[in-house]
Order: structure tokens, then sequence, then C-alpha cells
């Protein structure tokens, strides 16, 4: 690993916090209504429903042929709010193993209720999933294609006591 200069890093985070952050009282409004859907990728249509829908507790909501690669399912979770989680299989293409890359997917973090948090670390636990705790409001582990996750008890535009919305 090469060696980073923590100093020059946080200067650097300061100096475009200084230069491109808007207070929230001039802030202007996002041109965005809202996140549509996340697309990810999967290996087994059926295996990430069970572990989706049944293990995490996101309802599928469709699941259609990909428009875009024949054969291919396209399908969603209702992640609350509005939001989705959708999923593409790419059959007959080898995708190799998940990998963090430059670009790629590091995490997703889901918002869910505080007083669901504990039940769901409870289903990871007797699903077999490993995770981790931090700070008592998150749990991180992976899918079963190897997709890193959070469920968050923090309220949405919150973390960790900080206001980021």
């Amino acid at each position: 690993m090469t060696k980073i200069d923590l100093d020059a890093l946080a200067q650097e985070r300061a100096r475009i916090r200084e230069a491109y952050l808007v207070p929230l009282d001039r802030r202007p409004a996002s041109t965005a209504r809202g996140l549509h859907h996340t697309a990810l990728l999967c290996s087994d249509v059926e295996r990430t429903v069970r572990f989706y829908q049944d293990v995490l507790g996101f309802p599928l909501t469709e699941i259609v042929e990909n428009r875009d690669y024949a054969g291919s399912s396209h399908f969603f979770f209702d992640i609350g709010h509005g939001n989705l989680l959708a999923f593409f299989d790419l059959p007959g293409l080898d995708l190799g193993a998940y990998a963090e890359v430059l670009g790629g997917l590091h995490h997703l973090a889901i918002s869910v209720d505080p007083e669901l948090w504990g039940a769901l670390r409870e289903r990871l636990e007797e699903a077999g999933v490993e995770h981790e705790v931090e700070s008592g409001t998150s749990i991180y582990f992976r899918d079963p294609d190897g997709a890193r996750l959070e469920l968050i008890a923090d309220p949405l535009g919150e973390m960790y006591g900080l206001k980021v919305l």
C-alpha cells in the first residue's frame, strides 16, 4: 500500500468543502426528483429474490425481460419512500466474481426503521450472513453475489448524528 499524507488529504477535503459546499439556506433545489432505481448485477435470480425479499424484507415488485439483453431478467425490490433496488442477470456472459473497482459500487446504504434494525440483524444471523455492526446503527454485510450493503438506522438525510442533507 502506498503511504498517504493524511494532513494533505484533510487540507484538500477542507479546500473542496470551502469551495463547493453551499450552506443550506442558500443551497438551490436539486434538479432530481429522487432515486428511481439503482441497478446491480446478480448471478442467480431466485437466490437474489430469496435474499432481498425473505431475509431483508424488501418486497419484489416486478420482474420482466431486460430490454437490452434477450433472456436477461430485470427485477425490482421496494426499499421504501418510492425507491427501488433493481437487478439484472446476464445469462451467457462470464461476469466473474464481484469486485470493488474505481467507478464501481463500494456499498449501498439503506435506511431502516430503528425499531426494525435489531430484527433485521437477527434475520441476517439466522440466515448465516456474516456481518459487522458499526457505531450501533449500521450493519455491514454482503449479498449472495458479494455486493456490500449497509442497513443504517439513522433517519434519511442523517449519518451518525451529522446532517448530510
